[in-house]
């Protein structure tokens, strides 16, 4: 059964709920409830409201129609369309959610319920993308929550939401909302300009004595004056020739990009690694006077240097070589690691349990295919099938339909495939399922180039990506358009190594401190793993009219579920 007709009793249910439309003339002169009428009704919301926060979805949605919404008083209504958009959001129909929302009177729920209200509502936005009105929605949720940790994670995703929005989304706003956004912004630059974010932080707080968010920017410290310096010195170690030279010259591009902007600038020295070991090449800088190591790029040289010196001053890798540890070794990548955690958990906030997996049929698939089924089983998700195809195949039709057909109880896709094959894939998917089967891809899905033509059949896909690729997103001034005509001189599939080479350069003067204050960068908000592994938390995008809208990054929706509860809503994820 497709969740469109699971869908449709709902809907009937809330067309004559009284949601968005106006008594006829008969109902005007009905008797209220009777006493009785109004105790039964309260029994059934009670069920109704112990089966969502117990996660039986269907059995719920059952109950809710069995009620005749004009029995019900104001409030019961006002509480049946609260607990109806929860129902919908745990079918992932997250814009009827909105629009029930909408219309349903918050000022007739009790405290308890206005606060799953509102996070009901941020919830149903940020899926629909419109992190503007999520963003006023968690606003009004500030007001009413008392637990401090409960406020203070609540804060912390408004700030992330809003730091997202350009002022032009914002310029007509005034008041509250209009000074979140500013401190948002001022955030953002703690760590790329700390002693700009010193004055402009100053600034805010003596002009907004009594905003809200000064309740989060108690525990917000200034910046050391000192902070931020870069190393006197620093040695690259990157090939000049072989198979890896186009990756190391998209780095460099970047790197070097940086470096130029920079107002203290280090003396930088590159040395060849296919001239010599990077054991060798280090010893040899660290007697040159540097005071930091960045690359070298192969994990064969990465695991060489590792195994044959002790690093006496800090080395940045450009690659990660799982299971290594060692001190002063700090490993950073564009992993796919990285991209299959930040995908399946946004698949997981969205609400999805079961999932199959597509991949081409390839060597690397086999890792992608082992990382994404094992962070989808961390997020209590089940993969029903794994399939691969033929990358020289144009038509999938046949394959898709028996995937789904032998998986009719599948809730979501997750899709490791190039723009090409990911066109067609995702077209032919949605074909089965009446154009409504939520699609994950990682990133590779994305040229990183808005191409609306080509990319029209891959609309409805969801994905997570770098913020460098999008605007706004990425809020340093080394922005994607600010480089246009560097990462132009790269093919396609380089371009995500020039924001690669950008937080390179940057991560020279932070890695002491990411393990406390993470980094927004290019290629994610960056912080510091186990084993001195930088990890990336990746912003997510969904495909309209051929072009990725952003939606937030992968964790903002999930900071605490919608449902103002300790038990899990169905389909809202529980706080971490």
């Amino acid at each position: 059964m497709s969740r469109y007709n699971l869908i449709v009793p709902i809907l009937c249910a809330l067309v004559f709920s009284g949601c968005a439309k106006l008594p006829d003339n008969d109902s005007l002169y009905q008797e209220p409830p009777s006493a009785m009428t109004m105790e039964q009704n309260n029994n059934r919301l009670r069920t109704i409201e112990s089966l969502i926060q117990t996660g039986k979805g269907n059995a719920a949605k059952q109950q809710a129609e069995l009620i005749n919404p004009a029995e019900l008083s104001v409030p019961q209504q006002a509480k049946y369309n609260l607990m109806a958009a929860q129902i919908l959001l745990s079918f992932g129909e997250a814009e009827q959610a909105a629009n029930t929302l909408v219309t349903t009177q918050a000022d007739q729920l009790s405290t308890t319920d206005k606060i799953k209200y509102y996070q009901s509502q941020a919830f149903a936005y940020s899926l629909t993308g419109n992190l503007l009105e999520s963003s006023k929605a968690r606003i009004a949720l500030d007001g009413l929550l008392i637990n401090a940790e409960e406020r203070k994670k609540n804060q912390t995703v408004i700030l992330e939401t809003l730091g997202l929005l350009p002022p032009s989304a914002v310029q007509s706003q005034q008041g509250s909302l209009a000074a979140w956004h500013d401190i948002s912004k001022i955030l953002l630059s703690k760590a790329q300009n700390p002693a700009r974010f010193n004055a402009e932080l100053s600034r805010w707080q003596a002009a907004n004595p009594g905003h809200p968010a000064n309740f989060s920017l108690a525990t917000v410290e200034k910046m050391p004056a000192d902070f931020g310096q870069p190393p006197s010195s620093i040695a690259i170690l990157l090939p000049e020739s072989g198979s890896y030279v186009d990756a190391a010259k998209a780095i460099k591009a970047g790197f070097l990009a940086a470096h130029s902007r920079s107002s203290n600038k280090p003396e930088l020295h590159f040395y060849n690694t296919d001239k010599a070991k990077a054991a060798d090449l280090y010893q040899q800088a660290v007697k040159e006077g540097a005071k930091l190591v960045i690359g070298p790029l192969n994990k064969d040289s990465i695991q060489g240097l590792a195994n044959s010196t002790t690093l006496t001053i800090p080395v940045l890798a450009l690659n990660q070589v799982p299971n290594l540890n060692k001190t002063n070794l700090y490993q950073f990548a564009l992993s796919p690691l990285d991209d299959a955690t930040e995908i399946t958990r946004k698949a997981a906030l969205d609400g999805h349990k079961k999932a199959v997996l597509i991949v081409p049929e390839n060597e690397q698939s086999k890792r992608i295919t082992s990382y994404i089924s094992e962070n989808w089983r961390a997020q209590n998700g089940t993969v029903l099938q794994k399939l691969t195809y033929n990358t020289k195949t144009a038509d999938f039709s046949q394959l898709t339909k028996q995937l789904l057909e032998q998986n009719q109880a599948v809730d979501a896709v997750f899709l490791s495939a190039y723009s090409k094959e990911g066109r067609a894939l995702n077209t032919q998917l949605q074909g089965q399922r009446g154009g409504n089967l939520p699609v994950y891809a990682l990133p590779t899905i994305y040229s990183g180039i808005a191409d609306p033509v080509n990319d029209a059949p891959l609309n409805g896909l969801t994905f997570c990506d770098i913020p460098w690729l999008f605007n706004g997103a990425y809020t340093g001034v080394l922005s994607m358009m600010a480089l246009k005509d560097i990462w132009q001189q790269f093919p396609g599939t380089y371009i995500r190594l020039v924001a690669m080479g950008i937080d390179a350069y940057e991560l020279a003067t932070k890695l002491t401190n990411l393990s406390i204050n993470p980094y927004s960068g290019a290629t994610g908000n960056l912080s510091l793993a186990s084993g001195n592994r930088i990890k990336r938390n990746l912003v997510c995008a969904k495909f309209t009219s051929g072009q990725p809208e952003l939606i937030g990054f992968s964790h903002s929706p999930g900071e605490g579920d919608y449902s103002g509860s300790n038990k899990p809503v169905i389909g809202a994820p529980t706080s971490p």
